[in-house]
């Protein structure tokens, strides 16, 4: 439970949920930590939040009658870090048999930013050359995987952690190129680019975003899905002009239900056959303050808490 913005949640009592024709109650079985989930609990995402409150918008659980579902979305004050939660009946998304809890829940709004990037708001075509931005971070370790798999033609990953960056390059992407203060990564990215990037994928925004839309192909596209190194991307207007770049912003919710479940549904099946890994570490409830102060520190794998 949320009391206080600028502090940790606490493991606590809450009240319980109670089910309607619209909401129905889940019984939790693990929920997901994500920086939507900080933003919004500080009020940055959709304003201040009528406390006390119980925080989270993502988790993997039961309704009755036993069918399991996935869910990103919750009804205030009753949010995913309990045991129970309540969620709009329409936006239920089955879970297939076989996926561990944790995994689901990095396909979630991860994997989704991730996925419908590069498909429904990116229309990336195979044979494309497609930059992952963050490519250290949960959502860009997906879709390096995620874009080889749907036919990339060149996959370019890049972050801060070399380590991580590695470790892209053993799933599937094709070149890594270390985001480095000193004002050499443009130079570097440029080089990388061959004949220009036609999608980049960008959870950064700042200078990072600016380099790569530099270094983009003519009619690419850019889908910007975060600020995580800054607020804002200076654009130069005359290239942009002449290459006829766009960039297309996203928010997973602003895509139908059905692009999001089928989005999931992809991605699960991709990790039951082995071809979409995830690392997932698991936190009980009671440790829910550790949790959060890890997810602000920017963990590269998938925090689950469990009820």
């Amino acid at each position: 439970m949320l009391e206080d913005p600028a502090l940790a949640p606490v493991a606590t009592e809450f009240r319980e949920p109670e089910a309607s024709a619209e909401h129905e109650i889940v019984e939790v079985a693990a929920a997901g930590l994500n920086p939507v989930d900080l933003a919004t609990a500080s009020g940055a995402f959709s304003g201040p939040v009528d406390l006390p409150s119980v925080v989270g918008r993502e988790g993997v659980g039961s309704v009755p009658g036993g069918r399991r579902v996935y869910f990103d979305t919750t009804v205030a004050p009753f949010g995913s870090l309990a045991e129970r939660a309540l969620v709009p009946r329409d936006l239920l998304i089955d879970v297939p048999d076989g996926i561990e809890d944790g995994l689901a829940l990095a396909f979630g709004i991860a994997g989704m930013a991730a996925w419908l990037g590069l498909t429904w708001k990116g229309g990336m075509l195979r044979g494309e050359s497609v930059l992952v931005l963050g490519a250290s971070s949960v959502v860009g370790q997906i879709a390096v995987q995620s874009a080889t798999l749907l036919g990339a033609g060149r996959v370019i990953a890049a972050a801060r952690d070399e380590g991580m960056l590695r470790k892209a390059l053993d799933r599937g992407a094709d070149v890594a190129v270390p985001i480095a203060p000193d004002g050499e990564f443009a130079g570097e990215l440029l080089e990388a680019s061959g004949d220009g990037f036609d999608l980049v994928l960008d959870p950064l925004g700042g200078e990072p975003a600016a380099a790569a839309l530099a270094a983009m192909a003519e009619h690419g596209r850019m889908v910007q899905i975060g600020s995580a190194a800054g607020p804002t991307v200076e654009l130069t207007a005359r290239p942009f002009r002449l290459k006829s770049l766009s960039i297309l912003g996203l928010i997973n919710f602003s895509a139908p239900i059905e692009e999001r479940a089928e989005a999931f549904r992809r991605m699960c099946g991709h990790a039951l056959a082995g071809d979409l890994e995830v690392e997932v570490e698991e936190i009980p409830l009671d440790r829910v303050a550790d949790a959060w102060e890890r997810q602000a520190g920017g963990p590269h794998h998938k925090l689950a808490v469990r009820p």
